[in-house]
């Protein structure tokens, strides 16, 4: 923690540190060598304090209906008991299960039995080891300034939602490979577009070219709601030359 840096709501430590930290759970690191050692005491409490280290802990602690169901968001159960469901984003039905873990969201949808969900760990391991991305890239993706949901992509298109905060601002940017379309759904957006800089408001659009110098502020009161067509023979995130950044990242 000698070397953060902190914008806004976030606080980044110093990466090549934080990657030298052992792997090892408080209970290995830090309970187990004190068990050791007279220099140590122990006061009781009735905190109240559950460790929620699993799907199968969380529905113990939650909140059920009478068929000992915990529910979040839109879901239809059906003879189902003694279950926990999560929908983030769309209806979840279930029929005739009991004993289920479900939890759906943006990135991906888990069902597990509930004696079973310690073993999630496999799951990660398996996501991990076949070349995948869903355990480091997810959809919804918070920024300094907002966030964006990459709603649709293809092979050379990219669709994004994107939130800007009132009085928030993209870094001062450029992209090597992709052209970006933005349309305003509600709010106003501040464009820079190489060297003109103009207002675009609600139903209006403007065109980024590929290798433009560009940056999108909302200079509003309210969240700026808009929406991005990426178009390019490459599309990461790591295609991001910044020039200017009111956030301290390079």
């Amino acid at each position: 923690m000698n070397n953060i840096q902190q914008d806004l709501d976030f606080i980044r430590v110093d990466s090549a540190a934080f990657e030298k930290c052992p792997d090892e759970s408080i209970d290995y690191a830090v309970m187990e060598p004190l068990a050791k050692t007279s220099q140590v005491v122990v006061a009781p409490s009735n905190a109240g304090w559950s460790d929620v280290g699993s799907w199968s802990a969380l529905w113990e602690i939650a909140e059920k209906d009478q068929q000992g169901n915990a529910v979040t968001g839109d879901c239809i159960l059906k003879d189902t008991t003694n279950s926990f469901i999560y929908a983030d984003k769309r209806l979840v039905t279930t029929l005739g299960v009991e004993n289920l873990v479900i939890v759906d969201t943006q990135d991906a949808l888990l069902v597990a039995n509930m004696d079973s969900v310690q073993d999630i760990k496999k799951v990660v391991q398996a996501i991990k080891g076949s070349d995948r991305t869903e355990h480091n890239l997810h959809r919804e993706v918070y920024r300094p300034w907002g966030k964006y949901d990459s709603v649709d992509s293809g092979s050379r298109y990219q669709v994004k939602r994107i939130t800007v905060n009132p009085g928030a601002k993209l870094s001062v940017q450029m992209h090597h490979h992709r052209a970006e379309h933005w349309i305003v759904v509600s709010g106003t957006a501040r464009v820079t577009n190489g060297e003109k800089t103009y207002l675009v408001t609600e139903n209006e659009s403007t065109y980024i070219p590929i290798g433009q110098v560009h940056a999108l502020e909302n200079p509003g009161m309210l969240p700026l709601e808009m929406i991005e067509v990426q178009s390019g023979s490459y599309l990461g995130e790591d295609d991001i030359v910044r020039i200017e950044d009111k956030y301290g990242r390079s």
